[in-house]
């Protein structure tokens, strides 16, 4: 898919029957794609079901200012079933199980953690994190619960826990904090409101300033269900 030319779905192959929204397989630019088009998805009490596509597409806006390189190109484009989010299709390596990497909080998983700590994703299921089959890369997927202005990380990352962040990911910070100074912070309040830029904002500043991954809240459910 080109970096900056609107995504046009030419094709849908076949769905994704285990997604909780309407997720499928299809062609665009003559490469498979993963389609979720915003009329596809669930209602939902804390989130507007209609700005899962734009918070998918942000985290990768994010995922590319901090230089993390771990979500696969996602554009806003339009298909068969109107607008939506659409991301280049990763292969799955079936022999690949994230949990003992997730056990042990794996260094390799920091930018995954990190990553989730800004966008304050509500939804870090294991099975989010993939190795590509034939290059052995590990991305990670599934971003539509980002962004919302009050604490709802939900993660399966809390291994992490009391670790100071590695050099590599706080100057990634830094690089997000002049992003969003250049305008992906009103980016991010065009699309889902002021407050979710603000608190986007806030979170940056906070982790440059303790650079260290929190502890699980008390005050909610710290994991995601079901966490895999």
């Amino acid at each position: 898919m080109s970096e900056t030319a609107p995504v046009r779905v030419e094709e849908v192959i076949g769905r994704f029957s285990a997604a909780s929204n309407l997720t499928l397989l299809a062609r665009a630019g003559g490469e498979l794609v993963v389609y979720k088009p915003a009329a596809g998805t669930r209602p939902l009490w804390d989130f507007a079901a209609l700005t899962l596509a734009d918070r998918e597409v942000l985290t990768h806006r994010v995922d590319e200012a901090m230089g993390l390189g771990i979500v696969p190109q996602t554009r806003r484009g339009d298909g068969p079933l109107g607008p939506g989010a659409v991301q280049r299709y990763v292969e799955p390596d079936p022999e690949f199980d994230p949990l003992p990497l997730i056990a042990e909080a794996h260094p390799v998983l920091w930018p995954v953690a990190v990553l989730d700590l800004v966008t304050n994703n509500a939804d870090r299921k294991a099975g989010h994190v993939l190795r590509e089959a034939g290059t052995g890369r590990l991305w990670a997927i599934d971003h539509g619960l980002t962004f919302h202005p009050e604490p709802k990380l939900r993660t399966v990352l809390w291994g992490f826990a009391g670790r100071e962040l590695p050099a590599a990911v706080v100057a990634g910070l830094a690089s997000l904090e002049q992003a969003l100074a250049a305008g992906l912070r009103e980016e991010v309040a065009a699309a889902l409101g002021p407050a979710a830029g603000e608190a986007l904002y806030r979170r940056v500043r906070a982790l440059r300033r303790r650079p260290c991954h929190p502890a699980p809240p008390r005050d909610r459910r710290p994991l995601p269900w079901p966490p895999y």
